[in-house]
């Protein structure tokens, strides 16, 4: 890989402010047919390249979570999974968790279109503001980070105070429709995992609901567009997740990797999967964790994630 170009402070300070001003995110990098990455975005090498295999020997853990509301001896079975993957992974991947697929394709979709829209409609939420309901930008982090992430990302917060319909997005006549729908899903999906992680600690199943992990909740969305120069950036930087929970909805491209072991292992998107990470502030309730889940995001053609905190 070759070197990174040396910039002063003063030059990444003025590119950061260009690059920022356009409101136009990396999707407009994209749309102007750049062939080079800006140097704003030069990861270093030696991260780049601890970054790029994923190790076979270890397979990432999908649980099956039929029969957790019918069927006791199911349920037992499923805590302890839950048990055995927060303790050596701190993330899972869930099938059958009873949001419907045809939630999840729609608000991908739905994502889809908002990066994707005329550009003067999509800065109508631009902002670095985060109190704001609703804040679009590129890189949230972006004055702060050593390296930009090819990414663009939208914050939605939809709890405590849930924005008001006309405060959302308008992409289309369903968007503010499947936002609300989606919301609405992740939260009963919360309570669901949050009985199965409380069970899983010896308490009992509501012990977690009651101390208010779920008063909170926002959806992050992170739009990667195809970036032409893909072993010199990444999409997301390798971190922790501060929250009690994550539930990550990924598109078909992937690119999601988790630390286990001091080895990144790809997580495979599944068709109607969700994946669960433990965040930070649940880890510490878990005090027999072997390990914080450290992930990144690699880039690939192009994808989507959607978090739900």
């Amino acid at each position: 890989m070759a070197s990174i170009p040396m910039i002063s402070e003063a030059d990444r300070l003025a590119q950061l402010k260009a690059f920022d001003a356009t409101k136009a995110g990396v999707k407009g990098l994209v749309d102007a047919g750049v062939k080079e990455i800006p140097p704003i975005f030069y990861t270093p090498p030696d991260i780049m390249d601890s970054n790029k295999s994923s190790d076979e020997k270890f397979t990432f853990p999908v649980i099956d979570l039929e029969g957790t509301a019918t069927d006791p001896a199911k349920r037992k079975e499923i805590v302890e999974k839950v048990r055995d993957a927060s303790t050596t992974w701190g993330f899972f991947q869930v099938l059958n968790h009873g949001v419907p697929l045809s939630v999840l394709e729609e608000m991908k979709a739905g994502v889809k279109r908002f990066y994707e829209q005329d550009l003067d409609e999509k800065t109508k939420f631009f902002t670095r503001d985060y109190t704001r309901k609703v804040a679009y930008n590129s890189n949230y982090n972006m004055y702060t980070a050593k390296a930009l992430n090819w990414r663009d990302n939208t914050i939605i917060y939809m709890a405590p105070d849930p924005p008001k319909p006309d405060e959302l997005p308008a992409v289309n006549s369903i968007y503010r429709e499947i936002l609300m729908e989606y919301s609405k899903e992740m939260l009963k999906m919360g309570y669901v995992i949050f009985e199965l992680l409380s069970e899983a600690l010896g308490l009992d199943p509501n012990y977690l609901r009651n101390k208010d992990c779920l008063m909170g909740h926002y959806l992050v969305h992170h739009y990667f567009p195809p970036c032409p120069q893909p072993d010199r950036t990444l999409g997301t930087s390798n971190h922790t997740d501060s929250d009690f929970m994550t539930i990550l909805l990924q598109d078909h491209v992937g690119g999601l990797q988790v630390l286990h072991q001091d080895q990144w292992v790809d997580v495979t998107p599944l068709p109607g999967s969700l994946v669960i990470n433990i965040g930070d502030l649940l880890q510490v309730i878990f005090k027999t964790l072997s390990c914080v889940s450290i992930h990144n995001g690699l880039l690939s053609l192009g994808n989507l994630i959607m978090r739900s905190g």
